[in-house]
């Protein structure tokens, strides 16, 4: 079976992934293919940063706008559209670039799918009606009873992935642990990593603070209001209202809180998102690290991996 080849930019939120990969497909033809949960969505822009239609224009961009607010886009969903993707754009003879920060995308798309159900409206429905009643101390008990393994690894107040671990035991009768110790190979690819890493990370925090207040000033806050008129059946506990940020508006436009305090937690929001890609990339194989903020020439640097890669694979090939 062929096996195709693609490149991959990983990095954390705010590290200059989307800026890289642009300025590498000035000197190679790149296909972006992205790797955001987020940038999925219709109509969710400015909170997520999602590439301009000036920038799609200059660089075919796949994986963008796709779905409404009000679907969902699972991680086998992501492996099936990549691996195509990449297919596809190799046999238009040019270079398939994933770039993001979704780790659960990329771990799924190199290390195999798990047999994991959908999700079940009924059960989600029970679960937040125990969680409003009981609270979520309730169900993570009942996780570390039923669920171990799980419990230990997450932190008590994760209320998506709790839920979610409940939800899997209810629906097949098995842990969620079992299920992710039984992955499943399911793509013929091979992904070569360029992963960015900031040796220090207040500089990171600085660049999240930064564009939070860049983005208000964008108008992220009249989008959510647009996104509620647009979509009347959304509420925050979709989970395109769950991305960094927009949970947080959704709180604020509700009046649970005031302007500085919605401020100060979207980007306490974002830069925990950042420590949880970082520690995601700190346990991968990476082909390549860089550092965002303190490489004396990245794009040099990055141009020089792309050239070596493209040029192996192309002997590898003849």
């Amino acid at each position: 079976m062929t096996q195709f080849s693609a490149l991959a930019i990983l990095g954390p939120t705010a590290s200059g992934k989307t800026a890289l990969a642009l300025r590498l497909a000035e000197y190679f033809p790149c296909e972006i293919i992205s790797l955001d949960s987020a940038l999925v969505y219709r109509d969710i822009d400015i909170g997520t940063a999602k590439p301009s239609l000036d920038e799609r224009a200059r660089v075919p961009h796949h994986l963008i706008d796709i779905i409404s607010p009000l679907n969902t886009y699972s991680a086998a969903d992501f492996v099936r559209d990549c691996v195509q993707l990449v297919a596809d754009i190799r046999a238009r003879g040019r270079i398939p670039l994933i770039v993001g920060g979704t780790m659960m995308y990329f771990n799924a798309l190199t290390q195999g799918l798990n047999d994991l159900p959908d999700a079940d409206e009924q059960i989600r429905a029970t679960l937040q009606a125990q969680k409003a009643q009981f609270g979520l101390a309730f169900l993570y008990q009942r996780l570390q009873q039923c669920d171990p393994i799980t419990a230990a690894r997450l932190k008590e107040n994760d209320s998506q992935r709790i839920e979610r671990a409940l939800e899997v035991f209810e629906l097949t009768g098995k842990p969620l642990s079992t299920h992710l110790q039984t992955a499943q190979s399911v793509a013929p690819l091979r992904v070569h990593t360029i992963t960015l890493i900031p040796e220090q990370r207040a500089l990171l925090h600085e660049q999240i603070n930064r564009r939070f207040e860049i983005m208000l000033q964008q108008g992220f806050l009249d989008e959510v209001i647009e996104l509620k008129r647009k979509y009347p059946e959304l509420n925050e506990n979709m989970p395109s209202m769950r991305c960094v940020g927009y949970r947080q508006a959704w709180a604020y436009l509700a009046g649970e809180m005031d302007k500085n305090a919605f401020v100060a937690q979207g980007q306490a929001a974002t830069r925990q998102l950042a420590k949880r890609q970082l520690t995601w990339l700190r346990k991968l194989p990476a082909n390549h690290i860089l550092d965002p903020f303190s490489h004396h020439n990245i794009v040099q640097a990055a141009l020089n991996i792309v050239d070596n890669f493209e040029s192996c694979l192309k002997e590898r090939n003849e």
